[in-house]
């Protein structure tokens, strides 16, 4: 065998080989991180487009009774049928905040099977994710709370809505578009599609101040009429053991009206001085409860740097 020859089989070998090794990287799959994200209340599921477009994946978790598809009807569409709709049964009307649970212990499972999974609850979203935590706490990279309840000294988000620091909330100003008995359909209704001036300016100061008038309506209209009243009401501590040990983040906004930033801040502390060895790492946005699409850019981008 020449050298000539000798050198030809030693460069072709080298070339095979390291083909095949390109070929067995690219046949191994990258892990990419999943966004789970539960909603607050009277939300539907949805993810994030340009999370998904910097490369990772996201999904809203479906809660029970939020298809809209079993919230609206003909009597909600305009011309609206008010009487109508006030009587019409609620599809939430036995929905706990355990179903919620449920529900999105099921997508984590199956995410977690695809990389690490970023849980992320907004506003009462935030009491489902804890109680998620307790019960698959390994499948969870991390819990991030967007101006979202996180209860540890008190039980429920109801409750943290009555101290010091949640009485100057404006969520009631929801009352004003309340339709049907409450009592009766044992659950919250509201008519977000009202064109009552009063009620829109009271939505508007408490979800979304700084908001154009397009960008309230688009917000006030992906809502659902219906939320359960047993939610909020319900036992949302974390056990040290479980959420306890999960790392999390907590997304200040500091505009907000329905959240003020004083309650915020005191579930973060409670939390902290729950589980000292594993605190909050603490974001401010500038940002109402409802944050504009230009507000929540800065959400996007918290998020997208904390995915591995």
């Amino acid at each position: 065998m020449t050298d000539v020859t000798r050198r030809n089989i030693f460069q072709y070998a080298a070339v095979a080989g390291a083909g095949a090794s390109s070929a067995t990287a690219a046949a191994k799959p990258k892990k990419v991180t999943t966004f789970v994200f539960v909603t607050g209340a009277n939300g539907v599921a949805a993810g994030d487009s340009e999370l998904t477009l910097r490369g990772h994946r996201a999904v809203g978790v479906n809660l029970p009774g939020h298809g809209p598809e079993e919230q609206f009807h003909l009597a909600y569409q305009a011309p609206q049928d008010l009487e109508k709709l006030a009587t019409i049964p609620s599809p939430v009307t036995d929905v706990t905040l355990d179903d919620y649970v449920e529900a999105t212990v099921n997508v984590v499972r199956r995410a977690a099977e695809h990389g690490p999974v970023i849980l992320v609850g907004g506003s009462l979203g935030g009491a489902t994710i804890t109680k998620v935590a307790d019960e698959v706490p390994d499948l969870i990279d991390r819990l991030v709370y967007d101006a979202a309840y996180c209860c540890t000294e008190l039980p429920s988000p109801a409750q943290y809505l009555e101290t010091p620091e949640g009485k100057p909330s404006l969520a009631t100003g929801i009352l004003g578009g309340l339709v049907g008995d409450p009592r009766v359909l044992k659950a919250i209704r509201v008519n977000w599609r009202s064109n009552d001036r009063v009620f829109l300016d009271a939505a508007k100061e408490a979800f979304m101040a700084d908001a154009t008038d397009g960008e309230l309506l688009a917000m006030l209209n992906s809502l659902l009429p219906d939320e359960s009243l047993l939610v909020s009401n319900g036992d949302a501590r974390g056990s040290r053991d479980g959420w306890g040990r999960v790392p999390r983040v907590y997304i200040r906004h500091s505009k907000d009206r329905v959240i003020p930033p004083a309650l915020q801040d005191r579930m973060i502390r409670e939390a902290d001085a729950a589980t000292p060895d594993n605190a909050f790492e603490v974001f401010t946005i500038e940002a109402t409860h409802a944050p504009t699409p230009k507000a929540y850019r800065q959400i996007t981008e918290i998020l997208h740097k904390l995915a591995k």
